[in-house]
């Protein structure tokens, strides 16, 4: 009897565990788009650290990344027990950000080179200056990165919640908290990673080695382009996962995309759904962008 309890209670364990696994894979897949601005995003944070203290910088926001979730999932798991049918219209407006954000940056990018050219030619020559004070420059940034990754993190959790808000409450909590350690982990991971690929490609360049030294210029030259790749399919990847969020809250909208969908067939059917989610996340974010431009600029005059 104990021996046959035993082994039911193990299979319910594996099942709930393999129950997680499904859960997680599918929320990690609707938070691609944050993942990729969340690793470009902190990636970029330690521009301008001192080489030996990039490592210790993203250790410090890494540390502040798991203090934020440890805040978000209690939050989110308050809020499927406590009002569930909140979960829905936070998820909306998580995906409303998304193509906000993403349309923001493509405005900025076009829009603004110019000023973000001057303002990394400001911060390289202001860290030539002796007199600068490089550990106020170093908390400045972590302070910076923590607070952008709070803001991200909430749109994973939402995401996240979303997915699972059909589940029990212990699914739930398993999910999110997974999701919550494995994003942090892996995102921090591949910046720590990336801000050092740099180095390993000088030391490889130095070494005796012609085929080591061959190594060490190609990783020099790929890592600037990996930045910018993962900058780029990041702000796609939101369009994508903003514009499905919204797609799938919105019956009529999503109705006719898959209607639109049936008179096709093979990979373009496929594809339609997909192309048609992002191409209306770009056009809520172009929106977006432009009712709430001119209303944060009337309120920092108001403010000033």
């Amino acid at each position: 009897m104990a021996a046959s309890s035993l082994l039911i209670l193990i299979d319910d364990i594996a099942t709930v565990l393999d129950d997680v696994a499904l859960m997680t894979k599918a929320a990690t897949k609707k938070t691609a788009g944050v993942l990729g601005d969340d690793l470009a995003l902190n990636a970029q944070q330690v521009t301008g650290v001192r080489p030996a203290r990039e490592l210790p910088v993203v250790w410090a926001v890494a540390k502040g990344s798991m203090i934020n979730k440890a805040i978000l999932v209690p939050a989110a798991l308050a809020i499927s027990f406590f009002v569930p049918w909140l979960v829905t219209p936070l998820l909306m407006l998580g995906g409303a950000f998304l193509c906000f954000e993403g349309f923001e940056k493509l405005a900025h990018r076009f829009l603004h080179r110019q000023e973000d050219d001057d303002h990394k030619a400001e911060l390289h020559q202001a860290l030539k200056n002796p007199d600068v004070d490089m550990r106020a420059v170093e908390k400045d940034k972590i302070k910076g990165a923590i607070r952008t990754d709070f803001i991200l993190s909430a749109e994973i959790i939402a995401i996240t919640l979303g997915t699972v808000t059909t589940q029990t409450f212990g699914m739930q909590f398993m999910v999110m908290t997974v999701v919550a350690i494995m994003i942090t982990v892996g995102v921090y991971g591949l910046v720590a990673g990336i801000v050092k690929l740099d180095d390993a490609g000088l030391y490889l360049s130095r070494t005796g080695s012609a085929v080591a030294r061959k190594l060490g210029e190609s990783i020099l030259w790929l890592a600037p382009w990996m930045m910018k790749t993962l900058s780029v399919l990041g702000t796609i990847a939101m369009f994508l996962v903003g514009g499905g969020i919204l797609t799938h809250g919105l019956p009529p909208v999503y109705d006719a995309i898959h209607q639109f969908a049936e008179g096709f067939s093979g990979i373009t059917a496929m594809l339609i759904p997909t192309l048609a989610d992002g191409a209306f996340g770009l056009v809520v974010g172009a929106l977006l962008v432009a009712l709430v431009t001119p209303l944060l600029a009337w309120w920092q005059d108001r403010s000033a």
